[in-house]
């Protein structure tokens, strides 16, 4: 039986299980809002167990949240959490190095360089990208019209 791909789409929407975004938007704020209270957890370590500025305790929060997003993705807990969560481990930091080491762990059979290394930077890439340019444009803004200067 040869179907035309609009009669496939049809056939594949009439089998998808049905999602609740009401449900998908709670795990996704639930989830997301836990994984900033263990943030916030650490960086009151830094700061009063380790008395540290608040400013000072900044990087290395977000170096152990990395940390333990790539031990978890390592691991395929942060995965599991990711597909039932949705969104909520995906917009904070520890779902873009999430990101980069699941696409370093696919590809590290093809070698360091090229499995590893150039596959790993797909994503990154365009982030990178995207975020220059816009700090470029923002910066630019603010030297036209003299926003937060001296």
């Amino acid at each position: 039986m040869a179907m035309s791909p609009k009669e496939y789409q049809n056939f594949a929407k009439q089998r998808e299980p049905s999602r609740s975004i009401l449900m998908n938007c709670i795990r996704a704020f639930v989830v997301g809002g836990a994984i900033c209270v263990v943030g916030q957890a650490i960086s009151e370590v830094f700061i009063y167990g380790l008395h540290m500025s608040k400013q000072a305790a900044g990087n290395p929060t977000v170096a152990v949240l990395i940390l333990l997003s790539v031990i978890l993705t390592c691991l395929g807990v942060y995965d599991k959490i990711a597909q039932w969560a949705g969104a909520g481990t995906a917009v904070p930091v520890t779902g873009f190095a999430n990101s980069m080491c699941s696409a370093a762990l696919e590809h590290r059979s093809e070698g360091l360089v090229l499995g590893v290394g150039a596959n790993m930077f797909k994503l990154a890439g365009s982030v990178i990208v995207f975020g220059v340019v816009a700090a470029f444009f923002v910066g630019l803004v603010y030297l036209i019209f003299g926003i937060g200067g001296h």
